[in-house]
């Protein structure tokens, strides 16, 4: 047998155990060093105001007063004895009805056009995608000299062709459909993110459908629906989230009205907080989206088993169990 002598042993040993112990813990907290801002303004800023909302949400929290513990009182309230929560809840679901679907087909629409190979989509990429990072305040102003019935540029392209057109910002029956049509204008980013998953689809995927005798149509929802369906459910939840928070353009275009008509719920929920400095009712309002909102999300994942396709991965069907008949053999 060899022998092994102790300078022979001490060069096989590990260079980090030769290492003086302190220098190895100093080692092992340098990483959390570099994580620790993205911790504190965690802890500080996100999860700390959250857990404070619910805890004023069980009592009576006025800005300037004195604070009272009243339990459920805030949410017992809110549904009996509110008629404003069900009027801005009411709108909200309108208004995200007609929103998402929309948001998702306008959205997805703008991506095949610029998924096509023509000269200059990058300018036209670039043009559709800069509304999107105007200010809410900004986009508010240009969208009220649209809407304008006085001197609205909406309302006279539709004089050229004969049509008079409504004043659309204080007519009950327009102004959600206006505020849809002004929300979906800022929708650069979600387009991108269906440019991507577009580029991600395999090309010989649709050489296989060409060939098989698929037209456009049929490679549309056998192809390419399919393997964006991922990408659609990501958009399909941040729709429903943007829609549950609209807030900016109905505040400044119309306050809510004319006649509540756009009256939303991050309104209701912003009224109670600034205008009436009821805090303590406002986080029972906020956490009650946050329960509908966290629902509707669960909803979607639940939902996407059945239409969700991820590449790489295989549904298989479960297998009954064969029944046994006849007698067992004896051993």
């Amino acid at each position: 047998m060899a022998q092994t002598y102790p300078q022979q042993a001490s060069a096989e040993k590990p260079l980090a155990s030769l290492m003086p112990r302190r220098k190895r813990s100093l080692g092992g907290v340098i990483p959390y060093l570099f994580i620790f801002p993205w911790i504190f303004g965690f802890l500080v800023f996100t999860l700390g105001p959250l857990l404070f909302s619910l805890i004023i949400s069980f009592f009576d929290w006025p800005i300037v007063g004195k604070v009272r513990f009243i339990g459920l009182g805030n949410y017992i309230d809110m549904f009996t004895d509110d008629p404003l929560f069900w009027k801005s809840f009411g709108v909200t679901l309108k208004f995200a009805a007609l929103f998402v679907p929309l948001n998702i087909a306008v959205a997805l629409g703008l991506a095949i056009l610029l998924n096509q190979k023509v000269r200059g989509s990058a300018i036209f990429r670039t043009a559709f995608y800069l509304p999107s990072v105007i200010s809410g305040v900004a986009l508010a102003m240009i969208w009220a000299w649209v809407y304008s019935g006085d001197y609205g540029i909406l309302n006279y392209f539709l004089s050229l062709i004969g049509v008079q057109g409504p004043n659309w910002l204080n007519n009950a029956h327009w102004s959600l459909v206006a505020m849809v049509v002004a929300s979906l204008w800022g929708q650069g980013s979600m387009m991108l993110v269906f440019l991507a998953g577009l580029k991600g689809i395999p090309k010989d995927l649709y050489e296989s459908a060409s060939i098989d005798g698929a037209g456009k149509l049929r490679q549309f929802f056998s192809v390419t629906i399919p393997m964006l369906s991922p990408t659609i459910i990501f958009n399909l939840i941040t729709s429903i989230i943007a829609a549950f928070q609209q807030l900016t353009l109905a505040l400044l275009l119309t306050g809510g009205g004319p006649l509540k008509s756009t009256y939303f719920y991050a309104m209701y929920m912003y009224e109670n907080a600034f205008k009436f400095f009821k805090m303590g009712y406002s986080a029972a309002n906020a956490w009650f989206m946050f329960l509908i909102v966290l629902s509707l999300t669960f909803l979607v994942f639940k939902s996407s088993e059945a239409w969700v396709f991820y590449e790489g991965e295989m549904k298989r069907k479960p297998q009954k169990k064969a029944k046994s008949s006849g007698r067992r053999r004896s051993s």
